[in-house]
Order: C-alpha cells, then sequence, then structure tokens
C-alpha cells in the first residue's frame, strides 16, 4: 500500500478509513492517540479536545462508559488532505443498556498524514440486545464481517 498521506487516491483514502476502524476497535487511548499531530483540534458532540493528551484522557472516559464497543467506519468522501466519514458502533452501558451510535465524521490530515482535525458529530439510538448486529469478538473487525453499507445502515 502506498503511504497513507495526502493527496489521498480513493485506495489510500479507503485504507486510512480502515487504519482508524482499527485503531478504535483497539480501545487503546495511547495507541489511537499517536495518529493525531501533537495540537489536534476535535469537535466530539459538544466536546472540545485538543492535543494528543487530551486525546487519550477523552478516550479513555469514553471506553470506561462505553463497553464492549464494537465500531465500523465507511469512507463518505474525500478530496486532497481530508476525508469524510460516516460509521455506526454499538455499546451497552454498565446497566446492560445496549445502544448503536450512528455518526459522520470529517478530518483533516497534515502532510505526514497525521490527523490535525477532526469533527465528529453523533446521535445514540437505544436498542435491545437482540437488535444487534456487530458480533466479531472484541478488537480489529474480520474482513469478511459485513460493513455499514451491507447491513444498510
Amino acid at each position: 500500500m502506498a503511504n497513507l498521506v495526502p493527496p489521498f487516491t480513493p485506495d489510500t483514502a479507503a485504507a486510512k478509513v480502515r487504519m482508524a476502524e482499527d485503531g478504535w476497535n483497539s480501545r487503546d487511548p495511547q495507541r489511537v492517540s499517536q495518529v493525531y499531530t501533537l495540537d489536534t483540534q476535535w469537535r466530539n458532540r459538544a466536546e472540545i479536545v485538543t492535543g494528543r493528551d487530551e486525546v487519550v484522557a477523552f478516550l479513555t472516559r469514553k471506553w470506561a462508559k462505553e463497553l464492549d464497543y464494537r465500531l465500523i467506519k465507511e469512507l463518505w468522501a474525500f478530496t486532497g488532505a481530508r476525508i469524510a466519514v460516516r460509521f455506526a458502533y454499538e455499546w451497552h452501558d454498565d446497566s446492560g443498556n445496549w445502544f448503536r451510535s450512528y455518526g459522520n465524521e470529517n478530518w483533516e490530515f497534515d502532510t505526514a498524514g497525521l490527523m490535525a482535525r477532526r469533527f465528529a458529530c453523533i446521535n445514540d439510538l437505544p436498542i435491545a440486545d437482540g437488535d444487534r448486529k456487530f458480533h466479531w469478538p472484541l478488537g480489529r473487525r474480520p474482513d469478511d464481517h459485513p460493513g455499514l453499507s451491507d447491513f444498510g445502515l
């Protein structure tokens, strides 16, 4: 695979999205933070996050609340140094209530391929355990597991 730096091609943009999905499915805040610039800027729902240290703190809080987290991302569009992604993830709270969270992200990368800006809009839908669709073992989604479009999500 070619170096995953801008300007993106269809293949490198799709690979960048899958790499991000794999990282977030690791639920390892330190690992995930390494793909962002030192001064990265995020808006995640209504929260503003600036810099890798805040990314680590944010993700640590997130995955302490969002248990058994499984995420699927899909490339929506790209141009130059920007990628737009849609995603869905399933998780439950500490009372066993399941949710599917849907959203969109807009990413902007520096010349080294690190994400400098991330803007995420997310909505949570309560679901019954029987309505879950993401059943792979925790960690990376298997290559043969359906994606968002396969599920009609």
